[in-house]
């Protein structure tokens, strides 16, 4: 399952529906997994081809360079985000704490499957030309307003100001995926992300 199809909330599963990895599929999660533990300067169009199995020229069919490497990485991810968060919150139209607790659940399965995609995210964004990065931005910043949206119909009087503060806290710690070890099985480190987020996101915001 390619990263954007996580983001939607889609898989192939075995249904047999769904559309087959692609080659250039397959070359993109090297290049991002590269990416992630080297950062993006430290990797080469050749250190890519070589994990990948694949000739240059068969390499620069798929993609013009690292750079449309990047935008095909970022920009999917960025909006199979907004839209999975606009249908989970879209699910509770009534219901707040559920829409919340939904939000969560579809970031952090996202987070966990993702790491080396948030860490480009976090490190690498900067990269891209201004073009791409300005509609990166514009898309994480509507992801966040349905955060925002949902907050304050959990806590009435809540300022959309303050409400972007918490949303941004809890990105930050449902984010940290990149940098937590092995030691925690994956079903458990959910489980812990998920309470502390919801335990974070619930707490009286009264000064």
């Amino acid at each position: 399952m390619t990263v954007e199809q996580h983001a939607r909330g889609t898989t192939n599963g075995g249904t047999g529906s769904g559309r087959r990895r692609s080659r250039k599929d397959e070359i993109l999660e090297i290049a991002v997994g590269l990416f992630a533990a080297r950062g993006y300067h430290g990797v080469s169009m050749d250190d890519i081809g070589a994990a990948a199995g694949v000739t240059g020229p068969a390499l620069y069919h798929h993609f013009a360079g690292k750079e449309a490497m990047l935008v095909a990485a970022l920009i999917p991810v960025s909006e199979g985000l907004l839209a999975g968060g606009r249908e989970r919150s879209a699910g509770h139209p009534d219901d707040p704490r559920g829409a919340l607790e939904s939000l969560i659940d579809f970031h952090v399965d996202f987070a966990l499957a993702n790491p080396a995609v948030i860490a480009l995210h976090l490190h690498e964004l900067d990269r891209l030309p201004d073009e791409p990065r300005r509609r990166i931005r514009r898309l994480q910043r509507l992801y966040v307003e349905e955060w925002v949206t949902v907050l304050t119909a959990l806590h009435p009087g809540l300022p959309d100001g303050e409400a972007r503060v918490l949303a941004h806290a809890a990105f930050g710690l449902m984010n940290s995926t990149p940098f937590l070890g092995g030691e925690v099985d994956r079903q458990r480190r959910a489980e812990l992300l998920r309470g502390a987020t919801l335990a974070a996101l619930l707490a009286p915001t009264g000064s």
